[in-house]
């Protein structure tokens, strides 16, 4: 039990027992199902919007969302080709996705050129150009007698 304190006659704050005073000025509790201004659930109250508008909307919510989630795709797509088209990335999924890389090719470069200071290893690594194998231009016929007078001069 608690002590009432003799200057305030309040209780104790540690209790949950109100004082006197509080008693009065407590707050009227919100309706209960049991009480009659508590509406009943599933009352006869007008909709607000007729069900078939509302059916529309979240039908054409529904395309929107696939139709954006389509975009996204394409998006990223789009990116991935910008960046294999380059030829300076192995795998071109390596560059993070970045809308301003879509619409700035310079921002784009800039990004590749950051990644590639970041990880050499992402690179491209095909040989470019004549690296002295393979298949090479045909020089003519051999002369073997045209061999022999250079080198014996």
């Amino acid at each position: 039990m608690t002590t009432p304190r003799p200057d305030t006659g309040t209780t104790d704050r540690r209790t949950s027992e109100p004082a006197d005073s509080d008693a009065e000025t407590t707050e009227p509790k919100a309706p209960t199902p049991d009480t009659p201004e508590a509406p009943a659930e599933g009352a006869d109250e007008p909709d607000t919007f007729p069900r078939q508008y509302v059916q529309e909307l979240r039908a054409e919510a529904a395309e929107s969302r696939v139709r954006a989630k389509r975009a996204d795709d394409l998006a990223q797509r789009l990116h991935v080709a910008l960046v294999a088209a380059s030829g300076r990335l192995a795998d071109p999924d390596d560059l993070p996705f970045s809308e301003a890389h879509l619409d700035d090719p310079d921002e784009l470069a800039a990004a590749i050129d950051t990644l590639i200071a970041r990880k050499p290893h992402l690179a491209d690594r095909r040989p470019r150009g004549d690296v002295g194998q393979g298949a090479t231009a045909d020089r003519g016929a051999v002369d073997l007698a045209g061999l022999l007078r250079a080198r014996a001069g």
